[in-house]
């Protein structure tokens, strides 16, 4: 069976195409029948109202009233089973063809339920990017208790069933006893993403040149160990430049990526930390990963730029999958710990980081003006569990000096 939608209601729903002919005659006999019809000026729509509606690709399609409330209606495409906001003016209120049966029908999986009360953004976008349009294995499990109610069913990959490999992530727990054998046997396998490569570390005790190139609080910052060659922002010209897949350095790659976007697959699903490109607001794309849903309808996710430090909020319809040759190359910043100094106790300021409290806004930019756009040298302490250094103007000086002058930081000896 292919599997046509999942839903985004709280509840997953699985719809299953029948034949194309059938539905190809039906679509047709449609657009002829209303190709001439004039849309009523208003209507009093009501939940679960049948009806036609025009899509984005300017056809009509068979629809169900789901929600009212604003200027727009919830509406179904019945036969595909897309839910999605439409203005009434892109409705027209019929009960032709409701005798025809659906071309689609919804299910939810056997004895699976959501961590939590519902389920999360990322356990639908898994599985709407794993399963739609996808050829999979289906057994029905339960029937529902009335004509319009949900099959209970089990899906398959071979022989490996999605209930236990969605529980192996994290997205689910499951009750039927050969998922949860499945899921035991998956528990036995080391299944990881690839990730991306520290660059190599100076040994502790040394001195080298560093620039900061993202602040997340006064004392934890992204530094590039080699600014003559830390990756620049793309120019238009360089994404267009380069060919083939054998590059000398990350820039070229990069460029390379730029000029074949297109050609790449898009992300189909999401993990944590999951290596990705994504375009930044200069309308070119970098090397990301991807942290998290930030938002529905449309969703969008949150990717740090990795050879940056800096994050930004993007559309998930837009992540393209991270080609392995760009991959292997080491990320050009690393996150470090800055030593020597800590939160003032006297500081007034009421403003402070929502996520690092014990700092001030005004502390985070008082250290922005000490290293923005500056060369300046580091010396490692310590490697792990995180990289703690001291980092130094051009003359040698603490950078922190600056904050303990104007009491937004303590001396921490």
């Amino acid at each position: 069976n292919n599997l046509q939608t999942v839903s985004d209601c709280s509840e997953l729903f699985f719809f299953f195409n029948s034949p194309e002919i059938e539905l190809n005659k039906l679509m047709t006999e449609i657009q002829r029948n209303f190709k001439y019809f004039d849309l009523p000026e208003s209507y009093c729509w009501k939940n679960g109202a049948a009806c036609l509606v025009r899509g984005s690709d300017n056809r009509w399609h068979r629809g169900k009233v789901v929600k009212l409330g604003g200027s727009a209606v919830e509406v179904q495409y019945v036969d595909s089973g897309c839910i999605e906001k439409v203005l009434p003016c892109k409705m027209y209120p019929t009960t032709l063809y409701t005798d025809i049966p659906l071309f689609c029908i919804p299910c939810q999986l056997y004895k699976t339920a959501p961590i939590g009360n519902a389920w999360k953004l990322e356990a639908i976008w898994f599985l709407r990017g794993l399963l739609t349009g996808q050829e999979v294995g289906i057994r029905v499990q339960e029937l529902p208790d009335n004509p319009w109610g949900k099959l209970s069913v089990s899906l398959y990959f071979g022989e490996i069933s999605l209930a236990s490999f969605m529980a192996y992530g994290n997205y689910c727990m499951v009750e039927d006893p050969q998922d949860i054998l499945q899921l035991t046997r998956l528990e036995g396998h080391d299944l990881v993403w690839l990730s991306y490569v520290l660059p190599p570390l100076p040994f502790p005790g040394h001195y080298f040149p560093v620039k900061v190139t993202h602040l997340v609080s006064p004392n934890e910052v992204y530094v590039s160990l080699d600014p003559c060659k830390h990756l620049r922002m793309l120019t238009a010209a360089e994404g267009e430049a380069g060919s083939g897949a054998q590059w000398e350095s990350l820039d070229e790659a990069l460029a390379w990526c730029n000029k074949n976007v297109e050609s790449i697959p898009l992300i189909t699903h999401f993990q944590a930390e999951m290596p990705c490109l994504a375009e930044y607001h200069d309308g070119l794309w970098y090397r990301a990963k991807f942290i998290s849903v930030e938002k529905s309808d449309p969703v969008k996710v949150l990717v740090q730029f990795v050879d940056y430090g800096t994050y930004s909020v993007v559309s998930a319809s837009r992540l393209h999958q991270m080609p392995y040759e760009v991959l292997k190359y080491p990320v050009e910043v690393v996150q470090v710990v800055l030593a020597g100094f800590k939160p003032a106790l006297n500081d007034k300021n009421v403003k402070r980081l929502p996520y690092a409290p014990q700092w001030s806004e005004e502390a985070l930019w008082a250290m922005i003006d000490c290293v923005e756009g500056k060369q300046l040298s580091a010396f490692i302490l310590a490697l792990s569990p995180k990289i703690i250094i001291y980092l130094y103007d051009d003359e040698k000086n603490p950078v922190h000096m600056k904050l303990i002058e104007m009491g937004l930081a303590d001396l921490d000896e």
